[in-house]
């Protein structure tokens, strides 16, 4: 592993070591391109197959047999020849192609020739009054704990939403010996109607068989309380959480530790702030970026694979890391043999229709109201977006002058969906006329320190000193 970029350019750099990621450097760097490998954790794996090289939980059994999937794509890339550098950022990427990455406190322009993102999927923000409190976690947060470190909890625990992230953090903790008190499970009653045309596609997708094992282990050893419609953890500690069951009895119980997932999203900030035409996906409920069938993007030369492209889960983003690289290589070197793999992943992505459906997040808890913080880094609530509204602000973007939403830290990761929704119920139109943040470099926190570190012409040294 290379402490900071080699090269000022390569033929192909790739951004992410997950599942699509790795695919697709693999792909690259077999073919005798020149490959860069960038990821922003300390191993490869992204959140799929996190620490898939340093897990301390070493029992195949306890994680699974999909986890441990990963160690051989993970094998195969670092065996192919590509440049890979881990806790690297990626806080810049252009229509020319260049890229600004940090490695070790300093920072440096690359440039490529093509482009492919696999930044991943990041979780949906789940807004409910106590959300920000400490003791309340997202699933994943709390599986790269287990993932990473081997940590499980062992207080009063409560597992909350949906998705099947839900089913499969609650057996990795279990399994682990963790504890799981009751699993709060927010899926609308009605999803379960809209998703039977799909249910035949599902029964015979790789997700079912695995799925239900999960669900009737889960259910075996914890409560499972179905047809949630709110969820509450609180106003100034976490002591309890209560919660409405579809036949709306209230109930409230004790806990320590709250686990929040509310399904994923793709992690499109990177692209948005390249220039990437998106779109609001009403399925799936979050922005997807507008691709062909090879994955690439509005912009020549940059693909985006893997969930950044739309969720589709692990293997799907395999193949769309594999189909992304395989277009990059016939773009470099026409005269290159490449193979026609829609068919696998068209076989990969069987089922999805059903579960984009029958875990589409209800309302109530996509849009908050009152004194529901919406953006944490600001501490913004949904009354203060509303009342901005009320007042004139328009759009994502106008609303930052009012309230300063989405210019945390997080650059609006956890608030930007939801001030998107909220925004067009507000104002009676849709989010794609309602628009998101206008994202511009750099795209993750960076010191100053490494900025002064690039790279400076005498030109552009003395253009200072005489200013």
């Amino acid at each position: 592993m290379s402490a900071a970029p080699k090269h000022e350019q390569y033929d192909v750099v790739v951004i992410g070591a997950g599942p699509a990621g790795l695919a697709a450097t693999t792909a690259t760097a077999r073919a005798g391109l020149s490959t860069l490998l960038l990821d922003e954790n300390a191993g490869p794996g992204g959140q799929v197959w996190r620490a898939i090289d340093a897990t301390p939980v070493k029992n195949e059994a306890l994680l699974g047999a999909d986890y441990w999937s990963g160690a051989e794509i993970a094998r195969a890339a670092r065996d192919s020849g590509a440049e890979i550098i881990h806790r690297a950022t990626v806080w810049s990427l252009d229509r020319n192609l260049e890229l600004g990455v940090s490695v070790g406190g300093g920072s440096a322009f690359i440039k490529a020739k093509r482009v492919i993102i696999a930044t991943g999927a990041q979780e949906r923000p789940f807004p409910i009054p106590g959300w920000t409190l400490p003791g309340v976690m997202t699933a994943g947060a709390a599986q790269t704990m287990l993932k990473s470190s081997g940590l499980v909890p062992d207080g009063p625990t409560v597992r909350a939403g949906q998705g099947p992230l839900l089913w499969l953090l609650a057996a990795q903790i279990l399994r682990l010996g963790g504890r799981i008190d009751r699993v709060l499970d927010t899926t609308p009653r009605a999803n379960y109607l809209a998703a039977l045309p799909h249910a035949f596609a599902f029964m015979t997708s790789l997700y079912f068989v695995k799925g239900l094992a999960m669900m009737r282990e889960v259910r075996a050893k914890v409560k499972v309380t179905t047809g949630v419609t709110e969820l509450a953890a609180g106003t100034n500690r976490l002591e309890s959480v209560s919660y409405v069951t579809a036949g709306g009895r209230r109930e409230t119980l004790p806990v320590e530790l709250l686990l929040l997932h509310h399904g994923v999203v793709p992690n499109v900030n990177l692209a948005m702030a390249a220039g990437v035409e998106h779109r609001w996906n009403e399925l799936q409920l979050c922005w997807t970026p507008v691709l062909d069938a090879d994955g690439n993007s509005s912009l020549p030369g940059i693909a985006i694979a893997g969930d950044g492209a739309g969720i589709g889960g692990a293997q799907a983003a395999l193949w769309r890391g594999r189909i992304a690289a395989e277009r990059a290589i016939k773009a470099l070197r026409p005269t290159a043999k490449v193979s026609d793999l829609s068919p696998q992943l068209k076989r990969a992505e069987r089922g999805r229709a059903f579960l984009d459906i029958l875990f589409k997040p209800a309302k109530q808890f996509r849009i908050p109201q009152g004194d529901t913080i919406v953006c944490r880094c600001e501490e913004i609530t949904a009354k203060d977006v509303l009342d901005s509204v009320a007042i004139g602000a328009t759009g994502p973007n106008q609303l930052k002058a009012y309230r300063r939403t989405g210019m945390g830290p997080c650059q609006g990761r956890l608030c930007g969906l939801t001030v998107t929704e909220l925004m067009a119920e507000a104002r009676g139109k849709s989010p794609q006329e309602i628009g998101y943040y206008r994202l511009r470099a750099p795209v993750k926190p960076i010191m100053l320190s490494e900025l002064a570190s690039l790279p400076k012409s005498d030109e552009a040294t003395k253009a200072v000193v005489r200013g």
